[in-house]
């Protein structure tokens, strides 16, 4: 039986954790389920279902985005829910600009942090204690310089303006990089088999895996099953059948 989502957050205290993953652990995890959810809602308990719904799915590296007002509290009873609902699955934080947020989050425990953008100040905040921050960039300068400070994993953004052209060159020169890419992402072999063909690391995928219509009604099955066909369009791509 699924354990109960909180319904609200009350009298919340930030606790000082740890990341439950390391670095080495969550670039795997990543790489063994190459989609990265992207979500957040300001109910605990719609974003603890669909949480649950993606690691029934198959997903192990989950990011919940900084958007909305007071969105650490409901990071923090999030990573609490995934402790005792899913044991495996790496959270993290996304939507980070500067490195005062990144340290609110990792205080909570975020595995891992992600921005729109590449804040050299961030990878300071993260290196120190050993969090991979994976920035947003639109250039091949960028990565670089992402690279330089400690970023293992860049995140192409947005996506759907660069195109898998851009991985496609950017890999050419540079073949060691690993990049994720967010924005433009679709649940589809057509979309899938692009951005893999390409040389993506690993995708991130937003609102095509939770249509707000779904979210209302609390399809969760419906989330789950997307995780699900992604994922193996995925393994289909990287591990064809000979």
């Amino acid at each position: 039986m699924r354990e109960e989502a909180p319904t609200a957050v009350y009298n919340v205290k930030i606790e000082s954790k740890m990341a439950k993953f390391d670095k080495i652990a969550v670039f795997a995890k990543m790489g063994e389920a190459p989609m990265v959810p992207v979500f957040y809602h300001k109910d605990v308990e719609v974003a603890c279902n669909v949480l649950k719904a993606c690691y029934d799915g198959g997903v192990r590296a989950f990011e919940f985005t900084n958007r909305g007002d007071r969105a650490h509290e409901v990071f923090e009873q999030v990573i609490k829910y995934a402790e005792r609902e899913c044991p495996d699955m790496a959270v993290g934080v996304g939507s980070v600009v500067e490195p005062a947020t990144a340290a609110l989050y990792m205080q909570l425990g975020a595995c891992f942090v992600v921005g729109p953008l590449f804040n050299p100040e961030v990878s300071k905040v993260c290196n120190r204690r050993g969090v991979p921050y994976t920035p947003g960039c639109g250039t091949v300068s960028e990565v670089g310089a992402a690279q330089e400070t400690g970023c293992d994993l860049c995140k192409v953004f947005p996506g759907d303006v660069l195109g898998p052209k851009f991985v496609k060159g950017l890999l050419a020169p540079m073949p060691w990089s690993k990049l994720m890419v967010t924005g433009g992402v679709e649940p589809t072999a057509e979309n899938l088999t692009a951005w893999f063909k390409a040389g993506v690391y690993c995708v991130g995928m937003g609102s095509k895996l939770f249509p707000s219509d779904k979210v209302a009604a609390k399809d969760w099955t419906y989330v789950t099953d997307k995780c699900r066909e992604a994922l193996a369009i995925i393994a289909d791509v990287k591990h064809p059948v000979k």
